[in-house]
């Protein structure tokens, strides 16, 4: 453990400029401390599991799965994305289900909260291309999203402005590095962390300019839940699986079942343009909840899981305080 509180001008080094380093980075800068962001990739990020990721900010819908933990750091964190990026759409989230998934729709409606039941002509006014689609739907109002490819270079213009610098190409280690390090390097730590394992998340990006959305669509599905996420453009992302698995790619199962699913949301896009197929590698760790260790003044942030977008601003709060006034999240923090 840090033996003292740090100076808020003391230097901080991060490894990994994805969502988890991006946001480490961002906050240690405001707070006035000399950040240097270290990424191995360049700048496109293209081999970086954010790239791949859905980018849903939905803290609620999560607690049908997921451990309170979870839920608790995603409503901080979604405080954090309106202050430091106060245009992210935050148009709430639809939860919908055909009639054959009926009881795994009241499931989701029992173990959620936050939302509101909408009939038929609540749901064609908030989304009028879901219009005679689906009798019903649960609204979550206070969720949001935000697209991963153009969000991250907003973080990382925020970061410079800061005053942080970001040094793409730099394939560094924490034993290159004095002062404070904190590795956000994901599944590239397990030279640090073993128990690290990768779990596969499979997209596929379409365009159609006849469906109109405003907000994400997640369809109650038997194996997974399909989301239907708008982006700039009329692109939408149709995501995401979660396998058990360290390959690339998308396989053909998971591709029909998930262009299956988009055309029992909205026939049209059926007729939709593929764009692109592609996959992440997300670092889970055998709990698939997030872990900050604590060795030192070598910090490591990792296990996000398919939660990057939603936890990473509270996980970096965390972080930050703990460095400057050695607060401790036991939920959160293990210290050697």
């Amino acid at each position: 453990m840090l033996q003292t509180t740090k100076r808020a001008d003391s230097a901080v080094s991060i490894i990994g400029a994805g969502i988890a380093g991006a946001w480490q980075a961002l906050l240690f800068a405001q707070a006035g401390h000399s950040v240097t962001l270290h990424e191995r990739g360049d700048a496109a990020m293209t081999d970086s599991t954010s790239h791949w990721a859905g980018g849903m900010l939905a803290p609620w819908c999560e607690a049908e799965v997921a451990e309170p933990i979870i839920s608790r750091l995603g409503q901080r964190s979604l405080d954090i994305w309106r202050r430091e990026l106060p245009d992210t759409p935050f148009n709430g989230s639809l939860v919908v289900a055909h009639p054959r998934e009926r009881n795994d729709f009241e499931r989701f409606a029992r173990m959620t909260e936050a939302h509101r039941r909408l009939d038929a002509a609540g749901l064609a006014e908030l989304e009028p291309s879901l219009e005679g689609r689906f009798r019903d739907a649960l609204f979550f109002p206070a969720e949001g999203h935000v697209e991963p490819r153009r969000v991250l270079p907003k973080l990382h213009e925020r970061i410079r402005a800061a005053g942080g610098t970001i040094k793409f190409e730099s394939d560094v280690s924490a034993a290159d590095l004095d002062g404070i390090v904190i590795d956000c390097r994901g599944l590239s730590a397990r030279d640090e962390q073993p128990d690290l394992r990768g779990v596969k998340g499979e997209m596929i990006l379409i365009e159609t300019s006849e469906v109109q959305l405003a907000r994400p669509v997640r369809l109650i599905h038997p194996r997974w839940p399909l989301y239907v996420i708008p982006r700039e453009d009329n692109l939408f992302m149709l995501g995401a699986t979660s396998i058990e698995a360290e390959d690339t790619g998308v396989s053909v199962r998971s591709a029909l079942e998930l262009l299956g699913a988009a055309y029992t949301v909205h026939p049209a896009f059926g007729e939709a343009r593929i764009v692109e197929f592609g996959s992440g590698l997300r670092p889970a760790f055998p709990d698939n909840l997030p872990r900050i260790g604590i060795r030192g003044e070598r910090i490591a942030v990792n296990g996000l899981y398919r939660h990057g977008f939603l936890i990473a601003p509270a996980l970096a709060e965390l972080t930050l305080q703990y460095v400057q006034r050695g607060q401790i999240d036991n939920e959160v923090m293990q210290c050697a």
